[in-house]
């Protein structure tokens, strides 16, 4: 058959104009235009910090910007990107988003994409740890109270639903008597010590004030190669995250109502043994929770935490809300960006907002502080400098 290279051509055309019609039709039923911050050579995406705005309706992503071409393309295709930019700040005046998703693992540079963003009047989520140290965090709360902004961390945990049905059943309804001491541990990988402490113990000290509130101390030690940690051992760590100093910490806290929280990491030669996670112990019982996508949980009703009274056995956390997940990536930050749009239309501190996120980080820096100074220390720290960086 002939076909007439003319008529083609208009065909071509008018079939153009036509999706580039319903493309800006499907756009105006958009509530919200969303951007995206990532840095393929350097801190990624995170772990899939791109693909948050996936599962909501109302939301386009209209750019995502990455320094790199090759990674530019891949994550603007798998999260639908409408544009791509090579350059984060080029997009964001250009684009004026609602939303911004700050992906990169590189905390070093999060006060400057945060700043930014703040800058063009945009909400957001960020990849954690939240940052380097106090100083930063409070440069970048204060940014967001200023315009009255609401910016959610990563902390999928404390989003889950089991979160504060485990809080009601242990502090409301002393399912494991009064509460004595929590214990906290990191993953002990390569990373073991204080980096385990940022990258990792981040989450666990979030679920430590979660449960306990404010910290009003800290103590510490820390050791490098089974000796004293000293100024020589500071170094940058292996993701950009500031320096750390040590491959082996224990840190103590002091709650109210003279609880304990305890937080440990290692290096050993054995490795990382599935031990990240953390143990509320009370009188009459232990609470486990082994973290993953969906932290395991278990009970033991017991006031000897052993198991040996009457033969006890680990049983599920009674009435469990039901914690079925699709395996969509998207998954794993509905519940923390579903929060974080309510609460731009409500007027209203998201849950896992930059107040919480700087709260851990106190409780991260306190533990530096406690060495370096070789003395239990007082929360909130009064010097918000990082402690490492003056050490001599």
């Amino acid at each position: 058959m002939n076909i007439d290279r003319r008529a083609f051509l208009q065909a071509a055309g008018a079939f153009t104009v036509a999706a580039a019609t319903q493309r800006a039709v499907a756009q105006e039923t958009k509530k919200y235009k969303a951007c995206v911050i990532g840095d393929s050579k350097d801190g990624g995406y995170g772990h899939d910090l791109h693909r948050v705005f996936g599962l909501r309706d109302d939301v386009a992503v209209v750019g995502l910007a990455d320094p790199d071409e090759a990674g530019r393309a891949k994550y603007a295709a798998e999260c639908g990107a409408e544009r791509s930019y090579a350059d984060y700040t080029e997009m964001l005046a250009k684009e004026r988003p609602d939303l911004v998703a700050v992906g990169p693992r590189t905390t070093v540079r999060h006060k400057e994409y945060l700043l930014a963003c703040v800058e063009a009047g945009a909400h957001g989520f960020m990849e954690k740890p939240l940052c380097v140290d106090l100083e930063e965090a409070d440069a970048m709360v204060a940014a967001i109270d200023a315009k009255n902004l609401k910016w959610s961390l990563a902390y999928n945990f404390r989003a889950l639903p089991m979160m504060p049905h485990i809080k009601k059943l242990v502090f409301d309804d002393g399912l494991i008597g009064s509460v004595l001491e929590i214990r906290g541990r990191g993953k002990e990988d390569n990373r073991a010590g204080s980096e385990d402490l940022i990258v990792l113990g981040t989450h666990i000290l979030d679920l430590m004030a979660y449960f306990l509130g404010d910290a009003q101390w800290c103590m510490a030690d820390i050791t490098h190669n089974g000796q004293s940690a000293r100024p020589e051992h500071v170094r940058e760590a292996s993701e950009a995250l500031g320096p750390v100093v040590g491959n082996r910490l224990h840190a103590m806290y002091g709650f109210e109502k003279g609880v304990a929280g305890h937080f440990s990491s290692m290096k050993s030669r054995d490795g990382n043994g599935g031990r990240w996670g953390l143990e509320i112990h009370g009188t009459k019982g232990v609470i486990d929770m082994a973290m993953d996508v969906i932290p395991h949980v278990r009970w033991l009703d017991d006031s000897t935490w052993s198991g040996s009274k009457r033969g006890t056995a680990w049983q599920p956390i009674p009435d469990m809300p039901d914690l079925s997940m699709a395996d969509d990536p998207n998954e794993r930050y509905s519940l923390l960006i579903n929060d974080l749009i309510s609460g731009i239309e409500e007027d209203r501190a998201p849950m896992a907002n930059f107040n919480e996120a700087r709260r851990a980080q106190e409780m991260i820096q306190a533990v530096f502080a406690s060495y370096v100074q070789g003395t239990r220390v007082a929360l909130p720290l009064s010097d918000r400098t990082h402690p490492l960086k003056g050490w001599a």
